[in-house]
């Protein structure tokens, strides 16, 4: 007897079938029947024998899962109801115990709690394995002088470590957000029921220790309509996945002929199947091109969430593939992130012939006639003058000679000069942050303890 007297419709069994996604939450599923099946046993729901009989048809489900040798079935909605009627097919009539004083309400909760807690911990570590490789480079690189760009034009020229440490400072911002991330899904929705609590005294504080869990969710309407652990995970990912685009963009640019600044290793590049002598930056591209997908993830859950009345509704189905979808590629990314990182070369004679340009001193000349007491703004068009007339006559900057500083100060222009020497530009940024070698020695420091104090597992 149920509640039904006709057969569920085909259309609505493939539409309300969740199983070819969640299917990879069995091992938390599995982990949380246990500490469910001990909770009952010490209710008394579960005689001693019987817990026995359900743990060795847990063990077994496990197995068969790890070998992948369970059998689902065609009437198998989701993972619990796969899970729970193999564990039944194992132990027995006992098997139909499992499910008191638990709804899949509270149960699906727990076990994406569970996925989210291990992944961003996975992502933090990953994140961590890419910090130090940036460090590594930018130490190694830390007197590499290189362009820097504005709207994608020279500007001012800086250390290629300093440029390197502007990445590292971006992911460690994201290894926050994943640390936080799992610090979200420290509370435990077990024991909460479909919504209201259920009408058995379970250990719930001992059912969450035993699952790593900080502390049960204190409110059960919360603890099952509750997915903002999701989606800072998302969140997480999707601002890390825009940091990689970033990385992954500066890196097509940097590698193409016309910059020539670096070259990534043959492992992280692709030919082309017409063009022999191309070398195509792929695994940059993708990095780029792979985030719009992950910041889609965390548009589309809070796309379900957005204004979903409480407690549960089978909208919340849908969490879980943009959640799997991008901490998939996240976590790709990550991986292969670090590895191209590790393997690219960087031209320093075509870096520092870039770097000399003296246009890139302009900032500095302007500087130079504020220390003589002209106004900033006034300077900045005097400068910018100067500069126009090194265009227009083919100059560099310092071949222009006296007649042609049009405007500047007599008593200034020796200063100006001595400010366009080789290195003098970089070395003059000497303010906190700033890219001279002191103080770029300065973050390094800084950078090494922030890298020593990411939070642990």
């Amino acid at each position: 007897m149920s509640r039904f007297a006709d057969e569920q419709d085909e259309l609505f069994r493939r539409i309300n079938s969740s199983i070819s996604l969640d299917r990879r939450l069995a091992p938390y599923d599995l982990r949380q029947s246990r500490a469910h099946a001990r909770a009952l046993a010490g209710i008394g729901v579960l005689s001693a024998a019987e817990l026995e009989q359900l743990r060795s048809a847990l063990d077994q489900v496990e197995a068969e899962i790890e070998q992948q040798d369970f059998g689902f079935a065609e009437r198998d909605e989701d993972i619990h109801m796969a899970i729970e009627r193999r564990v039944t097919e194992i132990a027995g009539p006992v098997g139909g115990k499992l499910h008191t004083a638990r709804s899949r309400n509270d149960q699906v909760a727990t076990d994406l709690a569970l996925f989210v807690r291990e992944h961003a911990q996975r992502s933090l570590e990953l994140t961590t394995a890419l910090l130090t490789t940036l460090l590594g480079l930018a130490e190694r690189h830390r007197d590499w002088p290189i362009p820097g760009y504005t709207h994608l034009q020279r500007a001012q020229p800086v250390y290629l470590g300093h440029h390197l440490l502007a990445y590292f400072w971006m992911f460690r911002r994201d290894a926050g957000r994943f640390a936080a991330a799992r610090e979200a899904a420290s509370e435990m929705p077990a024991g909460s029921g479909a919504l209201a609590g259920v009408n058995w005294k379970l250990d719930r504080a001992g059912m969450a220790d035993e699952l790593g869990f900080a502390r049960p969710q204190p409110n059960s309407l919360d603890a099952v309509s509750n997915r903002d652990f999701a989606l800072d995970h998302l969140y997480a990912c999707a601002v890390c996945a825009m940091h990689l685009s970033r990385l992954g963009g500066e890196i097509v640019l940097w590698s193409s002929q016309e910059f020539g600044f670096c070259e990534p290793a043959d492992a992280f590049a692709s030919g082309s199947s017409i063009m022999p002598q191309k070398k195509n930056p792929d695994a940059a591209e993708l990095l780029r091109g792979k985030a719009p997908r992950v910041a889609a993830s965390l548009l589309s859950l809070l796309g379900t969430l957005h204004g979903l009345p409480l407690a549960y509704s089978k909208d919340m189905q849908e969490d879980k593939q943009p959640l799997f979808d991008a901490t998939d590629n996240l976590e790709l990314c990550l991986q292969a992130a670090e590895a191209m990182l590790a393997g690219l070369r960087f031209d320093r004679e075509r870096l520092a012939s870039a770097a000399e340009d003296e246009f890139l001193a302009a900032t500095d000349l302007a500087d130079v006639l504020v220390q003589e007491g002209v106004p900033f703004r006034d300077a900045h068009g005097l400068v910018g003058g100067v500069v126009r007339t090194a265009i227009e006559r083919r100059k560099r900057l310092s071949e222009l000679d006296d007649s042609e500083l049009d405007g500047i100060p007599e008593g200034a222009r020796s200063r100006v000069r001595e400010a366009l020497r080789a290195g003098e530009t970089i070395e003059s940024k000497t303010s906190l942050g700033g890219t001279a070698e002191a103080r770029l020695q300065d973050q390094l420091g800084i950078a090494r303890s922030a890298l020593s104090e990411l939070p642990a597992g």
